[in-house]
C-alpha cells in the first residue's frame, strides 16, 4: 500500500453529459477506494458555464425548446454537488488552487484544442497548479487530429507520466514527445465496480443513446425493434422514432435504464462503455465528432462488429442487438484494467 496523497482530478466534471459525469465520479471514487484523498479540482468560468448550460437546455439548436431538458438539467446540478470536490478557483487562475501531492488530468477530451469552450485553456495540461507532481489518466484529444503546436507539445513534456484512452491520442502524444504513452481504461470501464447496477422494472425496452442519428440506422433499428417487439426508450435527448423518451433522466437514472435495457443503440463513446460494463449487446454508429474515440475503442475491445455502417443488413443487426457479447470483449478488458491497475500503482508510488 502507498501511503494516502492529496490528489487533485482535473477534468470536465460540470458537462451536463452522463459519460462526463461518470468518468469524473469514477476516477474520484476509485482513487478515494485506494486510501487517497482525492477531490474534483473544481474550476469555474461563468462563461463557460453559459455556454455548457446554453448546450444542455437546446442540444440540437433547430428543435424547439423543451421544458424536459431543464429538468435535466436541475437533476445534474444536485448530483454535481454531491461528488467530492475542492474549494473552487477560476478557470484562468489555477495558481488560487490548492496545493496537491498530484494532479491527475483526465479522462475525457481534457486535451481537445477544438473543444468548443474548453479548448485551449492551458490548465488542463498543467499550466499553473500547485502540484508536487503532474500526470494524466485516459486523457483523450477527441476529434482532434494531427502533430501539436511546438507550445502544446511543451506543456506535455511537463508531465511526469502520461496514459490516454484512445489510439488516436497515443499517435499525438508520440509524435510530440517521442514516446508512445500506455492506453488505459476509461474510468467507467476501470472502475465498473462503482456504477450502480440496479435496474427500472419497465416493459422490455432497446436504450437510445445520442442525437443526429443518421436516417439508414434509424431505419434499421426500428425495423430490428418491430421484429423483436421491443420498445425503444431514449435517454437525456429527443428522438422522436423512439417510442418512449427520458430526456429528464438525472445520470441515477440514466445508470438504471442502462442496466436494464435489453440493447443498446448509440452514437456516444460512453454509451458503448455504458453497454459494455453491462453486458448488453449493442450497436454505435458514431459521428465524426465522436468518430476516433468510438473507433479505437471498440478496437481496443475487440468489439469492431458492433460498429455499423449503411451497408449492415437486417442479419448484422439481429446478431449485434441480440446475441451475447463475445467473451473476447470481457478478456481484453480484463487485460486492460490489469494494465492500467498497474499505471496507477506507478503514478501513485
Amino acid at each position: 500500500m502507498t501511503p494516502p496523497q492529496r490528489i487533485g482530478v482535473l477534468t470536465f466534471h460540470r458537462c451536463i453529459n452522463y459519460g462526463s459525469y461518470w468518468q469524473a465520479r469514477c476516477l474520484v471514487e476509485g482513487l478515494r477506494e485506494r486510501g487517497h484523498d482525492a477531490v474534483l479540482l473544481d474550476h469555474q468560468s461563468s462563461r463557460i458555464n453559459l455556454a455548457e448550460w446554453r448546450c444542455a437546455l437546446r442540444p440540437v439548436p433547430e428543435a424547439p425548446r423543451d421544458a424536459r431538458y431543464r429538468a435535466k438539467t436541475r437533476k445534474f446540478f444536485a448530483a454535481f454537488e454531491a461528488l467530492p470536490l475542492s474549494p473552487p478557483f477560476p478557470l484562468q487562475g489555477p495558481e488560487q488552487s490548492e496545493p496537491y501531492d498530484l494532479v491527475l488530468v483526465g479522462s475525457d477530451e481534457v486535451w481537445n484544442l477544438s473543444h468548443p469552450w474548453y479548448g485551449g485553456k492551458a490548465l488542463f495540461y498543467g499550466e499553473g497548479l500547485r502540484a508536487g507532481r503532474l500526470a494524466a489518466y485516459a486523457a483523450s484529444f477527441g476529434s482532434q487530429s494531427g502533430a501539436l503546436d511546438p507550445y502544446w507539445s511543451a506543456q506535455l513534456s511537463r508531465f511526469d507520466a502520461i496514459s490516454v484512452r484512445d489510439r488516436n491520442s497515443q499517435d499525438i502524444v508520440e509524435t510530440a514527445l517521442g514516446m508512445r504513452p500506455p492506453l488505459v481504461l476509461d474510468p467507467v470501464l476501470q472502475f465498473a465496480h462503482l456504477v450502480p447496477k440496479a435496474a427500472v422494472d419497465a416493459r422490455p425496452y432497446a436504450l437510445v443513446y445520442g442525437h443526429g442519428f443518421p436516417d439508414w440506422l434509424i431505419r434499421a433499428v426500428t425495423g430490428w425493434a418491430q421484429r423483436r417487439d421491443l420498445q425503444l426508450l431514449s435517454v437525456g435527448y429527443d428522438n422522436p422514432w423512439a417510442d418512449m423518451q427520458r430526456i429528464d433522466a438525472g445520470p441515477l437514472e440514466f445508470a438504471a435504464l442502462m442496466a436494464g435495457a435489453a440493447a443498446v443503440i448509440t452514437n456516444f463513446f460512453h454509451g458503448c462503455v455504458f453497454a459494455v460494463i453491462n453486458g448488453k449487446p449493442f450497436a454505435t454508429a458514431p459521428s465524426d465528432y465522436r468518430f476516433n474515440k468510438v473507433r479505437d475503442l471498440v478496437a481496443a475491445l475487440g468489439a469492431e462488429a458492433h460498429m455499423v455502417s449503411e451497408s449492415a443488413d437486417e442479419c448484422r443487426y439481429d446478431h449485434i442487438l441480440t446475441q451475447p457479447l463475445d467473451p473476447l470483449i470481457a478478456r481484453r478488458i480484463a487485460s486492460l484494467r490489469a494494465e492500467s491497475e498497474a499505471y496507477l500503482d506507478a503514478v501513485l508510488a
